[in-house]
């Protein structure tokens, strides 16, 4: 059915979209709680914890820590696999990071 496929096709593209969001928001943060992903990507805790599975599952080294302190965090020898990206998606990310690197006053050769 048309409608069933165009659904399956979308919730895949939430999801990759969703964890490509959570990779870029732990890498520049450092890390983030279930928590504050869940309320950032509005679903719920659960939905956070099977995209970190699905996160580590394709290879990125991600894990998280309990306790006070604890979150989501990605291995800092972690790099991105430019041959993932297009090479406007590639600009785009160089000018979101200097335009980060601008406003939070770091200096940085990217």
């Amino acid at each position: 059915d048309a409608a069933a496929r165009k659904y399956s096709s979308e919730a895949a593209l939430s999801l990759r979209s969703r964890c490509s969001g959570t990779k870029f928001a732990i890498l520049q943060n450092g890390k983030a709680t279930a928590p504050e992903l869940a309320q950032k990507f509005e679903v719920s805790i659960r939905t956070i914890y099977r995209d970190i599975d699905a996160l580590s599952s394709a290879g990125i080294p991600i894990y998280a820590t309990q306790g006070k302190g604890g979150g989501i965090s990605i291995l800092n020898d972690y790099t991105l696999d430019k041959s993932l990206f297009s090479e406007q998606e590639q600009e785009q990310m160089l000018t979101a990071l200097q335009g980060m690197n601008a406003t939070t006053g770091k200096n940085s050769n990217l």
